[in-house]
């Protein structure tokens, strides 16, 4: 798959969300960017901003497979994993799988769920395969999970634990329409249900060659010594008593390679690295004096941290002149 067939890709996906979401391009485009990078995203924002309705759109504009789970406090791991179940008739053990073997999986209200059944995701998410009873399943390709919830109401809640977290490539924000965007969520959803009107733009595979890709998108070494300031500034904050992972500079980069073929670019810029920068490094963080569970506190280091980290000068004409060559 050359460049201009994964712009093509990207742009049908994001023409058909754009059929069910009003606004929020930099919301898509962020999600997009995770799609690319093969990691998994936590919408995290009050409820009724469209977090799950934005999940369904990309979900349907896959040609996968989707499946959606509400977490509850009742919720087994094996109800995500699968079972090994007794076949009477057959007289032998028969695996059946969970919701877990899909291409996209929607975890509704994910600190819903008791720290058990959130860790029987750990192994999914990052390994992408279940073992169960000793024998190792495969996941398919791509997988992705949309995990939803609400930062405000905590009762009965179970907020998720750092390594859960971690498994994360972005957490974004849904934010409130303006003016504008809701006079037009109320004339597109008077008489009818977009939702249920859009049809899959883009196949499993295409989606997967897309994420192979993306891996191969050019990022020069100072930009790589510019992700790994961020995070390190991170580490030495006054704030943050545990600052961003070696994981975390991993995850920017695959974020920041998705982002710049959101973009239409084959090579990364510090433009690129700056717009993920918050989504995947503020989740991360561990702040002093309890200020974690404020509102999303951690983006406000960042920024700090962005605006303090000097910034590589000359790769953009480095990396243009190379492609015109």
């Amino acid at each position: 798959m050359e460049l201009r067939e994964v712009v093509e890709v990207i742009g049908r996906i994001r023409r058909n969300i754009s059929e069910v979401v009003v606004g929020k391009e930099d919301v898509v485009d962020l999600l997009l960017a995770a799609l690319l990078g093969n990691g998994h995203v936590l919408l995290e924002d009050v409820p009724g901003t469209g977090k799950t309705l934005l999940a369904k759109a990309l979900a349907k504009s896959l040609g996968g497979e989707f499946k959606r789970i509400q977490f509850t406090p009742d919720l087994l791991p094996s109800d995500l994993s699968g079972i090994n179940f007794y076949n009477q008739k057959s007289g032998e053990f028969e695996f059946r799988s969970g919701p877990v073997f899909t291409h996209v999986l929607l975890a509704d209200e994910i600190n819903r769920a008791t720290p058990r059944t959130q860790s029987s995701l750990l192994e999914c998410m990052e390994e992408r395969q279940v073992t169960i009873d000793g024998v190792t399943h495969t996941l398919a390709a791509p997988f992705l999970v949309m995990a939803t919830q609400n930062p405000v109401d905590q009762q009965g809640t179970f907020p998720l634990p750092e390594a859960q977290l971690d498994r994360f490539l972005m957490r974004i924000a849904m934010g409130y329409p303006t003016s504008d965007e809701g006079v037009s969520i109320l004339r597109r959803f008077k008489e009818r249900q977009p939702l249920a009107e859009i049809r899959p733009a883009a196949s499993a595979a295409e989606v997967a060659e897309a994420q192979r890709f993306a891996q191969s998108v050019r990022v020069e070494e100072d930009l790589l010594a510019y992700i790994v300031a961020i995070t390190e500034a991170t580490r030495k904050h006054p704030e943050v008593k545990l600052g961003a992972s070696p994981r975390a500079s991993m995850s920017l980069l695959r974020a920041s390679q998705g982002y710049a073929l959101v973009r239409g670019r084959d090579y990364v810029t510090p433009d690129d690295i700056k717009a993920v920068a918050e989504p995947v490094l503020a989740h991360r963080l561990l702040l002093r004096h309890g200020l974690r569970g404020a509102d999303q506190p951690g983006a406000e280091v960042v920024r700090q941290v962005l605006e303090q980290v000097e910034v590589p000068a000359e790769t953009v004409l480095a990396a243009k002149g190379r492609q015109g060559d």
